[in-house]
């Protein structure tokens, strides 16, 4: 199977969860919209063109006729396919049920420079982000890392599911990354109360094909447009 994953060429955002298990899943994929005219194929697709049920917004993932939106449903179809999941459905749902985690997580992190509205610049709402950013990093961090770090302490072993990787480590990873990206000053202090968290964020940037990707040109750079900003006003 050739995926197609269509997401905004310029930054990571959403579509670099998608990525990150592709690149571990060793998966045969098309980054669509970074090639060539793949920004009119992305849009065609979100207005429906050729098939019935049209996505709300990126990621998309085209499997053969099949097409899927959402990052936690994409990891989900994904899983099994690239071995990213064990295989019973209970293990399956609990991992969709983290995931959904992670997507309620994220959430939050855009809140941080986007608070009232994303239709409006940064600029026009830096005082209500960096009261935000102050109460998410008080109150949200602890719970949603905190979270993390008692799933990891009660697995069994070094990943989510023990010892074999699946796609809610690679997520993991992503969120630290992110973290360490916008807020670094308090990251750093925060990382000593995630031992176990931290530990598979390395572990994570250890596995071969991971590392080969970070070290590529297909791993998009943080920057200002993205989930993860980092604004030093915000950071403590």
């Amino acid at each position: 199977m050739r995926y197609g994953l269509y997401y905004w060429p310029e930054i990571q955002g959403r579509g670099e969860f998608v990525r990150l298990a592709l690149e571990e899943g060793g998966a045969d994929y098309v980054d669509v919209a970074r090639r060539g005219s793949g920004m009119a194929a992305m849009s065609r697709l979100l207005d429906g063109a050729g098939i019935k049920r049209a996505p709300y917004a990126p990621p998309i993932l085209k499997a053969g006729k099949l097409v899927v939106a959402q990052t936690a449903l994409i990891l989900h179809y994904l899983g099994p396919r690239l071995r990213l999941v064990p295989r019973s459905e209970a293990d399956r749902l609990w991992a969709h049920q983290l995931q959904l985690t992670v997507t309620d997580f994220v959430k939050e992190i855009h809140d941080t420079h986007h608070p009232i509205s994303t239709a409006l610049y940064y600029e026009d709402q830096r005082p209500a982000a960096k009261r935000y950013s102050a109460e998410f990093w008080q109150n949200r961090v602890p719970k949603f890392l905190g979270y993390f770090e008692e799933v990891l302490e009660n697995s069994g072993g070094p990943h989510v599911f023990g010892r074999k990787v699946s796609y809610v480590d690679l997520s993991l990873f992503q969120i630290v990354e992110g973290l360490r990206y916008a807020f670094p000053r308090r990251m750093k202090r925060f990382e000593s109360k995630v031992p176990r968290l931290i530990g598979l964020r390395d572990r994570v940037a250890r596995r071969p094909r991971i590392a080969a990707y970070l070290a590529s040109d297909r791993r998009i750079p943080f920057n200002e447009s993205g989930i993860f900003r980092h604004y030093k006003e915000l950071d403590g």
